[in-house]
């Protein structure tokens, strides 16, 4: 048995330990806050295969989508579910994006149907909206972001071999360990360190100048929304963000709408277990970063969803904006040794939820 320190209390530092912890390791994890409350929670809960582009990247959210299912298994209360996604079509020129794609030679490993709009009303009475058709992603899945964490903690919880520290500000380090603002030392055989968007914290001197930048978002939330939507939703602009989606057909789309290009919008729709939507999401790439929400992108999002829904989106009760960390070179992820036995480990960018199951077993292997 070893003795692993985790820093970070978000999904990527939580997978960390969680990983250990199932290796039969003891793992001490802290956290700078009472409870995680960065990107971790605001987001949509997506395990998303569908828009991984082929080769190590499908692969490695392949691999993460089975870590999921063994996890959410054991662990229902992270609120997993198989739901499958379907991206719809609003344009003869996205659904012909939606055609080329579900014909490739990996469409059956990503578990991707190609739909008629018929088809896709048949098989989710709540969409009765305006569309053309759409691509079904059986791979996809949901958790619920807000109760993930504590979820997984909990789990761990039952082991005495975890140990979690909340309101622990990590300020310096050593070989195999770390310093906490109290003057406190965690040594370990190893210590993993996940900032997330945290770049100026412990481990700057190999953050500040690695291929990393932050990505803010801005999301909301809807009452609840009666009936069972199922799978999550996404538009024809997700096409554009997602590198699945490359080749002829792509290139072919027209302009996106002005407002979203604005914002660079895409439409992603989870409906959680209370049956409240989230949905998303802006990106902005410049900082500094407004401290306030805009509301055009909101309302463009809102048209969206009553256009494929065909009726009115319950009302607005929350809205929020959010960072992640980001890796610039196109790399799935950045991992770099900040001193023997300590590792950084962030910028898997809107990969996260995703992808943080397979990263953490790459660490450890």
């Amino acid at each position: 048995m070893g003795r692993i320190v985790v820093v970070g209390g978000g999904i990527l530092g939580t997978m960390h330990a969680w990983s250990a912890i199932e290796r039969g390791h003891e793992v001490t994890h802290l956290e700078r806050e009472p409870e995680g409350r960065g990107a971790s929670v605001r987001n949509f809960g997506l395990i998303w295969v569908s828009g991984r582009s082929t080769g190590a990247e499908l692969n490695l959210a392949l691999k993460a989508r089975e870590r999921w299912g063994s996890i959410g298994a054991k662990c229902p209360e992270t609120g997993f579910r198989a739901t499958g996604s379907v991206t719809l079509a609003s344009l003869p020129e996205e659904m012909a994006v939606l055609e080329e794609v579900a014909t490739r030679p990996d469409a059956e490993d990503r578990g991707w149907q190609l739909m008629t709009a018929t088809e896709v009303s048949r098989s989710q009475p709540l969409l009765q909206g305006r569309f053309l058709g759409g691509l079904r992603c059986d791979t996809d899945a949901i958790v619920e972001p807000r109760l993930t964490l504590i979820a997984l903690r909990g789990w761990m919880g039952r082991s005495e071999r975890y140990h979690w520290l909340p309101r622990r500000q990590a300020v310096s380090h050593r070989s195999h360990g770390v310093l906490d603002h109290t003057g406190a030392w965690y040594d370990g055989d190893m210590v993993v360190i996940c900032p997330g968007a945290a770049h100026l914290g412990v481990g700057a001197e190999v953050m500040a100048d690695a291929p990393l930048r932050r990505v803010r978002i801005q999301m909301l939330a809807t009452a609840a929304l009666t009936g069972q939507l199922g799978p999550a939703l996404a538009d024809g602009d997700s096409l554009r963000y997602y590198p699945a989606y490359s080749g002829p057909a792509l290139e072919r789309l027209p302009a996106q709408d002005a407002s979203a290009a604005e914002w660079f919008t895409q439409l992603l729709l989870v409906q959680r277990l209370d049956h409240t939507l989230t949905i998303g999401d802006t990106h902005a790439y410049q900082e500094p970063f407004p401290f306030d929400v805009a509301e055009a992108p909101y309302q463009h999002l809102l048209r969206v969803t009553e256009r494929f829904l065909g009726r009115p989106v319950p009302e607005v009760t929350h809205r929020w904006a959010g960072v992640y960390s980001q890796v610039t070179d196109g790399s799935l992820y950045f991992r770099r040794q900040l001193a023997p036995g300590v590792v950084v480990v962030t910028g898997p960018g809107g990969r996260g939820m995703t992808m943080s199951p397979a990263i953490a077993e790459e660490t450890f292997q």
